[in-house]
C-alpha cells in the first residue's frame, strides 16, 4: 500500500502535522507512522556546504596563491551531530511504498533550502511526487489548508535557486575575504592588540556592513561638538491661564536671516537673546541670570514697561484651528516587533525572535519571519475568526466583542492594512485567536510580547484617534511668537493600545531627533485641559494678550544617538537608514540588508565574535576595539563591503532570482566577478602600516 510522507523542519512542527492529520500511529525513532502516512522531521539543517579542504586537502592551509577560491561545483556534507536523523529521513524518502512527499519545512527561503539539501544528499528519485506545503500558522485549519492546496515542489524552483545562491554568496565572500584579509592584516592586528592568540579576521556580506553602521555611528558620537543656543519664550496670558509662545525670526523680523541666529528660533549668543528682550520690554535695569525680566520687576512692584499702556501686549495675528486624525499603525513584521520589544522590554532581537517562534509553535500567532506589515485579501475575508477567538482572552474580551458587534472588521479589505502587492512569502504577524490554553505556560516576557502583538492587531479595527490642533501666531513689537496646542478629543484606536506607545523609530534629522537636541520649536503642547482648550478656541484675530514673562531658554545640540538592538534591526531592514515614517518604511521594503530570518542571527554573531558590545540592560550597541580595527581593515581594502546600498542590492538580486526575473547563472557570474576583483585588489595593496595610525586614533577610548 502506498503512503504519503510529510517532512517538517522540527520535531514540534511534525507533531502538529500528525495531530492535524489524525495520524495516531506509534511514534518511532525519528518518525511517526500510521497505516497510510508517515511524518518525519529535520532538526534544522541536516546538510551543509563543505570547507575548501574537502575539494583539496592542500586548501586547509590559508595561502594567497590559492585565492580566490571559486569552485565549479559545490560540495556538501552531512552535519556530524545530526547524521542519525539524516539517515532516518533518507531511508523514509527512498522507501518504495512512499510515492508522495509533502515538504512541510518552514515556508520561506531557508526552509526551502533545508529540504532541497536533504533531497539532494538523499538522492530522492524524481519519479516520486513532491508537493510543497505553504502555511502561515500552525493551527489545524491552516495545516489542512496548506496540505489541500499544496503545489508541486517544482513551483518553488526559483525560490530554491535563490536559497542556494544566498548560501554560496555568504560562503564565497566569507571564505575568500576572511582569508585574504587575515593573511594581509591578521598579524598586524594581533600585534597592535598585543594578543597572544592569532587573529583571524571574520568578514561577511551582511555582518561587515552592519559593523560599519555601528562604528560610523560611534565615531559620529565621538566627533560631535556641542553647540549652545538661546531661545526666547513669551508667556501669554488668557484670562487666568497662560501659555508659552516661541520667538522665530520669520520674514519681517529685524533678525530675519541674521548671522546672530543659530536657527530661526534661537540665537548663537546669549547677549543677542538679552538684546531682543530689551528691545521688546523697553529699557530695563537688569536681566536675571536665567534671562527672565518680568519676575524681577513684579517683585519690585513694577509693571513691564510699555509706552502705550504700561503693559507689554502681544497681538494675535494668526489663528489656525483644525482637526487631525491619526490612524492605527500598520501591523507587525518581525523587524518592527524586534524594534518595539527592544524599546518596551529591553530584550534583544534574537530573544524576540525566539519568543515569537515559541508563540508560533504554540499556535498563538502566525509565522514570525515575515517582512510584510499588511494582510492578504484572502485572510481579511476570514479575519473574524481571529477576532472571535480573542473573545476568550480576559483583558481583550471587551475589545474583541466590540469589534464583532459593530462589524468593523467587515470592510478591512478596503483599508491600508490589506495589500496583496506588499506580501511576498507571508502576511504580517497577527494572533490566530487559537492556542489560548498555552498562555499559562508562557514566561512573563513572552506573555507581554504576545499582548503587544494582540494590541497592535485589534487596534486596526478601531477608528483613528482625533485631535484638536490650535496654532497661534502673536506679535510683540513687530516680532512673531508661535505656539501650537494639541488636545486628544477621541481616543479611537488608542483605547486598545493602553500604556503601549506606538511611536516610530526616530530618523536622524527628523523632528523627533531635533527635539531631543533642542533644535526646533517644542512649545507644541499635548494637553487635555478642556478649560485651556476652550480659552484658546475663543481667541480671535486682533486680540491683545498681556505678556506675563519673557524668558531666555538655553539649549545645546546633542550627539547622534547610538543604536539600540531594535533600532539597528530596523535600520538593516531599511538599507542602513532609520526612517521615521512607517508608510515610507513600507514603500522601500525589499531593499534591506539581510532578511527577517537572519538579521538577529547576524547581530548575535557580531557580539559573539567580540566585534560589537550589547548592553543587555539598555540594549545599546557599541563597537569593541577589535571591531573598530576590523572596520578600518575593510575600509582600506574592500570598502564596498561597508556600503549599505550595495549590500542591499545583493539581497534585491536574490529576490529577482526567486521572482524569476534573472537566472541563477546571471547572478553567479556577477557574484564570482565581484569576489575575484576584490581579492585581486587586496593582493596588490600594501597599507598594513596605516593600521597603527588608526589604532592610535581609537586607543584612548579603550583604556582599561
Amino acid at each position: 500500500m502506498s503512503k504519503s510522507l510529510y517532512i517538517a523542519e522540527k520535531p514540534s512542527v511534525a507533531t502538529e502535522f500528525a495531530k492535524a492529520l489524525k495520524i495516531t500511529g506509534r511514534k518511532q525513532d525519528g518518525f511517526i507512522e500510521s497505516e497510510n502516512a508517515i511524518v518525519t522531521w529535520c532538526v534544522g539543517h541536516l546538510v551543509t556546504m563543505s570547507y575548501p579542504e574537502a575539494y583539496n586537502p592542500a586548501l586547509k592551509k590559508w595561502n594567497m596563491e590559492t585565492l580566490p577560491f571559486l569552485p565549479k561545483e559545490y560540495k556538501y556534507e552531512i552535519i556530524p551531530n545530526v547524521k542519525k536523523q539524516f539517515n532516518i529521513v533518507k531511508e523514509l524518502l527512498n522507501r518504495k511504498d512512499v510515492d508522495m512527499i509533502y515538504v512541510c519545512t518552514d515556508s520561506g527561503r531557508e526552509g526551502e533550502y533545508i529540504y532541497r539539501l536533504v533531497d539532494q544528499a538523499a538522492k530522492v528519485s524524481d519519479a516520486k511526487q513532491k508537493k510543497r506545503v505553504w502555511i502561515d500558522s500552525q493551527t489545524e485549519e491552516e495545516i489542512l489548508r496548506g496540505i489541500r492546496e499544496a503545489k508541486p515542489l517544482s513551483a518553488y524552483d526559483h525560490l530554491s535557486d535563490a536559497a542556494y545562491l544566498r548560501a554560496q554568496e555568504d560562503y564565497l565572500m566569507g571564505i575568500n575575504f576572511s582569508r585574504i584579509l587575515t593573511l594581509k592584516y591578521g598579524s598586524e592586528v594581533q600585534k597592535l592588540l598585543r594578543s597572544e592568540k592569532w587573529t583571524a579576521i571574520s568578514v561577511g556580506r551582511v555582518m561587515t556592513c552592519v559593523l560599519g553602521m555601528v562604528v560610523r555611528r560611534e565615531r559620529e558620537v565621538r566627533s560631535f561638538v556641542k553647540t549652545p543656543f538661546y531661545r526666547v519664550l513669551s508667556s501669554l496670558q488668557v484670562e487666568d491661564k497662560d501659555f508659552l509662545a516661541e520667538f522665530r525670526a520669520v520674514e519681517g523680523s529685524r533678525y530675519f536671516n541674521s548671522p546672530l541666529l543659530y536657527k530661526e528660533n534661537g540665537f548663537s549668543e546669549k547677549t543677542s537673546a538679552v538684546k531682543l528682550i530689551s528691545e521688546l520690554a523697553g529699557s530695563i535695569p537688569e536681566i536675571l541670570d536665567d534671562g527672565t525680566w518680568a519676575e524681577k520687576q513684579v517683585e519690585e512692584g513694577q509693571s513691564p514697561p510699555d509706552t502705550a499702556n504700561d503693559k507689554l501686549l502681544a497681538e494675535i495675528t494668526q489663528l489656525e484651528r483644525k482637526k487631525e486624525t491619526k490612524n492605527a499603525p500598520l501591523l507587525y513584521n518581525l523587524a518592527e516587533l524586534q524594534n518595539d520589544c527592544a524599546r518596551f522590554f529591553k530584550i534583544s532581537p534574537d530573544e524576540t525572535l525566539k519568543i515569537t517562534q515559541e508563540l508560533y509553535e504554540k499556535k498563538l500567532v502566525t509565522y514570525p519571519r515575515t517582512d510584510a506589515r499588511v494582510l492578504s485579501t484572502a485572510v481579511s475575508k476570514e479575519i473574524n475568526k481571529n477576532i472571535k477567538g480573542l473573545q476568550g482572552l480576559g483583558q481583550f474580551k471587551e475589545f474583541a466583542t466590540e469589534i464583532m458587534e459593530q462589524g468593523t472588521y467587515k470592510n478591512i479589505a478596503k483599508t491600508r492594512y490589506v495589500n496583496d502587492s506588499q506580501i511576498t512569502d507571508h502576511y504580517a504577524i497577527i494572533p490566530t485567536g487559537q492556542g489560548l490554553g498555552a498562555l499559562g505556560s508562557l514566561s512573563h516576557t513572552a506573555a507581554r510580547v504576545y499582548e503587544t502583538i494582540v494590541r497592535r492587531f485589534l487596534s486596526i479595527f478601531y477608528p483613528p484617534a482625533e485631535y484638536r490642533r490650535i496654532s497661534v501666531t502673536a506679535q510683540i513689537k513687530g516680532e512673531s511668537f508661535f505656539a501650537t496646542f494639541r488636545a486628544l478629543e477621541k481616543e479611537g484606536y488608542l483605547k486598545v493600545m493602553g500604556s503601549y506607545n506606538d511611536k516610530p523609530a526616530i530618523a536622524k534629522g527628523s523632528k523627533e531627533d531635533k527635539e531631543s537636541q533642542g533644535d526646533v520649536d517644542n512649545t507644541e503642547e499635548e494637553n487635555n485641559d478642556q478649560a485651556m482648550l476652550n480659552l484658546l478656541l475663543s481667541l480671535k484675530k486682533g486680540a491683545k494678550l498681556p505678556v506675563k514673562v519673557l524668558t531666555i531658554k538655553e539649549g545645546e545640540t546633542s550627539p547622534p544617538k547610538r543604536y539600540n538592538s531594535g533600532a539597528l534591526i530596523l535600520a538593516m531592514e531599511n538599507a542602513g537608514q532609520l526612517i521615521e515614517d512607517e508608510e515610507l518604511r513600507a514603500q522601500i521594503k525589499g531593499s534591506g540588508i539581510g532578511t527577517s530570518a537572519t538579521r538577529a542571527e547576524i547581530l548575535n554573531k557580531l557580539v559573539n565574535i567580540t566585534y560589537l558590545n550589547l548592553n543587555k540592560k539598555t540594549q545599546i550597541i557599541t563597537p569593541t576595539q577589535l571591531g573598530e580595527l576590523i572596520y578600518d581593515v575593510v575600509n582600506t581594502s574592500i570598502k564596498s563591503l561597508l556600503n549599505a546600498d550595495l549590500t542591499a542590492s545583493w539581497e534585491k538580486g536574490l529576490t529577482y532570482v526567486s521572482d524569476g526575473k534573472i537566472t541563477k547563472q546571471e547572478y553567479t557570474v556577477k557574484l564570482e566577478g565581484f569576489v575575484a576583483r576584490m581579492v585581486d585588489g587586496v593582493k596588490t595593496i600594501n597599507n598594513q602600516s596605516a593600521l597603527s595610525r588608526y589604532y592610535n586614533d581609537i586607543a584612548s577610548y579603550y583604556k582599561k
